[in-house]
């Protein structure tokens, strides 16, 4: 994909914008959708900007047999006639990390965002105005060759889709019930939980649902060889305030580098938090919640920011997280990155891009 030149074909027709606070999570599309595909004598080519519409694959497809597939997450969000991006050169440098580790071509970077910019543009009145409404922006790569063999595919499919979406929480926070996982791990250090591939999801969940079956909303994980030590919480990065300290599990090859997790840990130490990367034992935790030293938990990740927990059942015991209410470091998190999400509040760190 070395040309930089992106074709756009027009839609003969464009959708009806929907009520988005309405709309469930990911079930509506906007009208045009990014594509390029790759192959060994030409790399990515043909990108192209294209009506949204259903992808041709073969039954034989490399990429539904064998798992090579990766994508990312990213939102946009209106303010006045702008519509902002939140460090989506991170979304592309990751996805280029996950690329790498499934023997899959990486993309061009910077022909990626011009072409994210080309795209947004086309769809800017798709961007919802609503508090806490945005455009989810969902990038992803998979094998299409017909081909049944273990190997590293020769053909690709790259596509950037986008789909509007209301407030997390309908603009306030809310605390969730979460369960530690002591049976299925999520992933073990030196395979792939340190990246977002469509297996690592697809792997958990079981026990997502397990939990939601014993009235609980997410599921906490702990590594994958001792079971032992705090890992994620759903599809998130967690952090615990302790002793007035903002902890979070230091990233060891199996943990998701989330690109929120990273952006709360440098807004918090620039709002004077002290910051800590720890190993964390799930024992120390509940020992940290008996005798009241852990005062908030909470999750973090694109689609909600941050996801206060109220209430953790650790080995069969439960336990109530600052009264099962919003703590307020949470909220001070939450309420300053939202802000700079949203240009309501001063961008210190250059963060936002602004089309």
């Amino acid at each position: 994909m070395g040309q930089t030149t992106i074709q756009i074909e027009k839609a003969i027709s464009l959708k009806e914008k929907p009520d988005v606070s309405t709309v469930k999570f990911g079930t509506v599309f906007t009208d045009y959708m990014f594509s390029s595909n790759y192959t060994p004598e030409h790399g990515w080519e043909e990108p192209a900007i294209v009506p949204y519409q259903n992808l041709e694959i073969s039954p034989a497809a490399n990429g539904i047999h064998y798992g090579q597939s990766v994508f990312e997450g990213l939102k946009a969000y209106k303010n006045g006639d702008d519509v902002l991006l939140f460090r989506p050169d991170e979304n592309f440098k990751r996805l280029n990390t996950s690329l790498e580790r499934l023997a899959m071509p990486k993309i061009n970077e910077e022909v990626s965002l011009n072409a994210l910019y080309e795209l947004i543009k086309l769809e800017r009145d798709w961007v919802p105005e609503g508090p806490g409404q945005s455009l989810y922006i969902r990038p992803f790569v998979f094998a299409d060759e017909a081909f049944l063999g273990v190997r590293s595919a020769r053909t690709y499919q790259y596509n950037i889709i986008l789909s509007p979406v209301a407030g997390y929480y309908g603009g306030q926070l809310d605390p969730t019930a979460i369960y530690v996982e002591d049976d299925f791990v999520r992933a073990v250090r030196g395979g792939v939980g340190d990246i977002k591939c469509a297996g690592n999801y697809a792997a958990s969940i079981l026990a997502q649902q397990k939990a939601a079956e014993m009235g609980y909303e997410q599921v906490l994980w702990l590594d994958g060889v001792e079971q032992k030590y705090v890992e994620e919480v759903g599809s998130m990065n967690i952090f615990f305030v302790r002793d007035n300290e903002l902890i979070t599990p230091k990233l060891n090859g199996s943990i998701l580098s989330g690109i929120t997790r990273k952006s709360l840990i440098e807004l918090a130490e620039y709002k004077g938090y002290t910051v800590k990367e720890e190993r964390i034992h799930i024992d120390e935790l509940q020992a940290g919640l008996k005798d009241g030293s852990v005062t908030e938990i909470f999750g973090s990740g694109t689609a909600a920011v941050i996801s206060p927990v109220g209430r953790m059942r650790i080995h069969g015991e439960d336990y109530v997280v600052n009264g099962n209410q919003v703590g307020p470091v949470a909220e001070d998190l939450y309420t300053h990155y939202t802000g700079i999400q949203y240009g309501h509040l001063d961008d210190p760190f250059g963060w936002i891009v602004r089309i």
